[in-house]
């Protein structure tokens, strides 16, 4: 997603335009779109056109129009959102309160305008719009004389750095110009990680090649990382992966990812963490029940008691209608990370979203236990009832 135009008011009232360039943006817009918001895009209308003989005709044409949402319709399979809702800006072909349906497009800028933004939905977008916040898997992808260096995120590789450097052919008797080139090319591609991979996101860096260009590679960065000290390098080592590759080209990124020894080492990354938090949940929940609550009063009643280490909540919950529920939702996450607490939104979308959504949408794993919660008791069954 690339954001063009950000303008937010000091009462949290404001607009952005955006645009959508991978089919995950569809999901994220979904996400930040509610009824009663302002939607202005490009979109198609039939439009009816009479001669001055009396015939009718008609016509479709582009132009762009901005709707108050009614509906919101998102297709997981096909990543396709389609917004309903009555036109409230004149159009030459649009009346005004007259129905229309958008369906938003891929590289198609969209402007979404809303009376209060809060925290959860600008988090959702600054997201969206930096790749490098959710790319928690990187690769160098390498051959002799080439490099790529690219993120991976959930929908998309990103390639960040291409390095390219000739290296001459060892010569009988004189090895000393390719051994040079080589160093030059090892320095560079040292700078490109340094440069590209953010360590405090990256989970993991693939180094993948054919033969024996990886391990010399990787015997040069360490050695260069001790002589200059860098510390970054060197704390970091562990996440450091040797895989083989058929060449250094990005294509082979495919290849990589499909060994098993790297599926399961990955195994920590930012989707497969949402699992393991889930996972730590009912355990903790089996063997310390005072220290794992689910249910929105439940854990509302930990988090007043400042005890909440993580929250689990679906990204689900952020979809209601109701704005005084969405608020309360929000409050509570605004409440956890201002107490030091971490806080994780589940997609909807995958399977630990799905066993999240069962809880209520909401769970809470707790620093230390809290025993006494009959009124919170009585109102999560009252909720259950409604």
């Amino acid at each position: 997603m690339k954001l063009l135009h950000k303008d937010i008011e000091k009462d949290n009232a404001g607009q952005v335009t955006l645009i959508p360039e991978e089919a995950e943006d569809m999901w994220h817009t979904y996400n930040l779109l509610q009824v009663g918001d302002s939607l202005r895009a490009s979109t198609i209308r039939k439009v009816q056109t009479e001669s001055s003989t009396g015939s009718v005709g008609s016509s479709r044409v582009r132009t762009t129009l901005t709707l108050c949402v009614e509906t919101i319709d998102f297709d997981s399979q096909a990543c396709q959102l389609r917004v309903k809702g009555t036109n409230i800006q004149e159009n030459q072909y649009v009346k005004m309160g007259a129905y229309h349906t958008i369906e938003l497009e891929l590289n198609r800028k969209f402007t979404l305008a809303k009376k209060v933004w809060d925290s959860v939905v600008l988090d959702r977008i600054e997201q969206a719009c930096d790749p490098a916040q959710k790319a928690d898997v990187a690769a160098v992808v390498m051959q002799e004389g080439l490099a790529n260096l690219v993120l991976v995120t959930p929908a998309m590789t990103l390639l960040r750095a291409k390095v390219e450097v000739t290296i001459p052919r060892k010569r009988k008797g004189s090895c000393a110009q390719h051994e040079k080139a080589l160093e030059r090319f090892y320095e560079a591609v040292m700078q490109g990680i340094l440069r590209h991979f953010n360590f405090e996101v990256v989970k993991c860096i693939l180094v993948a090649s054919p033969g024996f260009v990886k391990d010399q590679f990787m015997t040069y960065l360490f050695k260069e990382a001790v002589r200059q000290d860098c510390k970054v390098l060197l704390e970091n080592r562990p996440k450091f992966m040797l895989v083989h590759s058929s060449s250094g080209h990005k294509y082979s990124l495919k290849e990589i990812l499909s060994d098993p020894a790297v599926t399961s080492r990955l195994s920590d990354t930012k989707a497969a963490g949402e699992v393991k938090a889930l996972e730590d949940f009912y355990k903790m929940l089996q063997h310390e029940p005072d220290r794992a609550f689910y249910g929105l009063a439940h854990v509302e009643k930990a988090s007043e008691a400042l005890a909440i280490d993580i929250l689990l909540i679906s990204d689900k919950l952020f979809r209601h209608q109701d704005i005084a529920t969405r608020n309360r939702y929000v409050r509570l996450v605004d409440n956890v990370k201002d107490n030091g607490g971490a806080v994780r939104i589940f997609s909807s979308l995958h399977v630990s979203g799905e066993q999240l959504n069962q809880l209520s949408g909401v769970a809470a794993i707790l620093r230390f236990p809290i025993a006494d919660l009959s009124e919170a008791e009585e109102e999560d069954s009252s909720s259950d009832d409604e």
